[in-house]
């Protein structure tokens, strides 16, 4: 109990307070689950952490200091242990309302704390009277966890107002797609082709990314996203990221986007690094049935078709490399206008010996006839009895 003069309890003793009333107080002290409050009366009011706000398991010591006056509506005069149940909440919850109405009626954007991330939506209090912002009117796109959005102040107009029903419900999507359109508006007109931006992804898909250029998303294909090749965009980039990219063209509302810069072009001095003849290293990066592509640098690839993997006749190239194996070529084709290089394993083979068997024997041959010039007669006396016999069978079968 406060210490007060005799006049002042004299005078408090004859006051009197009726359940519902609104009464002004002065905090005397706090814990982190009550208020003891002076209200001028008899007893002190006490207002309990369930009374004083909705927002769950806040401490009251953080939120008001001893000195602070209050406005509280008494909910029982006498709790049984001789003090004045009051309720803050109550009393802020109908200013509140009041204060939502006039935003309803005037179309005013309120801001709020979101208090609760239910199933379905968001809770804001407005002077403790409880706002609804389903999911779908968030924001402007598709948000798949609302967590975030806890303890976050936010901007919203209200769109229904039925305080009866307990049906109070906001919309923070269309100021965000007002701001986003005018945005949009001020984007297009001075981006143009070839323009250098930063931008934050927004969603990463299978085939591209989308990112956010500030007022209108762009879509950076797969295939502008490196002069290397990019498996899966899920593995370079993700939500929130920030990228710098180039405008490569705008139709309409549309604008694809790339990171091919010109002057990383691997293909600049290709010519000079891949001449025909040299002999290169890299790595196998994929196969087909026909062939394996062989990264020899980032954003180079080159083809080493099957039939110049060896002298051997292979069937499919797996059979002999796999993916990420180190392979040493010689480059047999170069076409810089479709930027194509051809490889050859088999070129970098030694030649093969000749066989000594029959050769050696046809050699020594040619050699002897050279130096007798016997074989030919040989020949054609080995020849002529056989002829004469063949003959004569011809003859005794007619």
């Amino acid at each position: 109990m406060s210490e007060l003069t005799f006049e002042q309890m004299l005078e408090e003793s004859c006051k009197t307070i009726h359940n519902g009333e609104v009464v002004e107080g002065t905090v005397i002290s706090v814990k982190p689950d009550e208020i003891i409050l002076n209200i001028g009366y008899k007893a002190d009011g006490i207002v309990t952490r369930s009374e004083y706000s909705n927002t769950p398991n806040v401490d009251l010591t953080t939120v008001v200091s001893v000195g602070d006056k209050m406005e509280t509506k008494v909910i029982k005069v006498n709790d049984g242990d001789g003090q004045v149940l009051l309720s803050y909440k109550r009393v802020a919850f109908d200013k509140g309302n009041k204060r939502i109405e006039e935003a309803f009626e005037n179309r005013e954007v309120l801001k709020a704390t979101v208090n609760q991330v239910l199933d379905g939506g968001l809770s804001v209090l407005v002077e403790e009277s409880r706002v609804f912002i389903p999911a779908s009117l968030v924001s402007d796109g598709y948000e798949k966890d609302l967590n975030k959005y806890l303890g976050q102040e936010i901007e919203f107009v209200i769109t229904e107002f039925n305080p009866r029903k307990r049906r109070i419900i906001g919309d923070r999507k269309q100021l965000l797609m007002a701001e986003r359109e005018k945005l949009q508006k001020e984007l297009f007109e001075h981006l143009k082709v070839g323009d250098v931006i930063e931008g934050v992804v927004k969603n990463v898909t299978d085939f591209g990314v989308f990112i956010d250029l500030g007022g209108a998303d762009g879509l950076l294909h797969i295939s502008e996203m490196s002069w290397g090749r990019v498996e899966n965009p899920r593995k370079v980039f993700r939500p929130g990221q920030e990228v710098r990219v180039f405008v490569k063209e705008i139709n309409g509302s549309k604008i694809a986007l790339s990171r091919k810069f010109e002057d990383e072009n691997p293909w600049v001095d290709a010519d000079q690094k891949f001449a025909v003849g040299k002999e290169v290293t890299g790595k196998v990066a994929r196969m087909t049935d026909f062939g394996a592509f062989i990264e020899l640098e980032d954003g180079i690839d080159a083809l080493l078709h099957v039939s110049q993997i060896s002298r051997d006749h292979i069937n499919k190239p797996s059979n002999v490399l796999t993916v990420g194996q180190e392979v040493t070529a010689k480059i047999v084709d170069f076409d810089l206008d479709n930027k194509k290089i051809s490889l050859s394993m088999k070129a970098l083979l030694p030649d093969e010996p000749e066989e000594s068997g029959e050769a050696e024997k046809a050699d020594d041959m040619s050699e002897t006839a050279e130096e007798t010039g016997t074989v030919q007669d040989d020949t054609e006396a080995a020849v002529e009895p056989e002829a004469e016999a063949a003959a004569d069978d011809t003859e005794e079968n007619s």
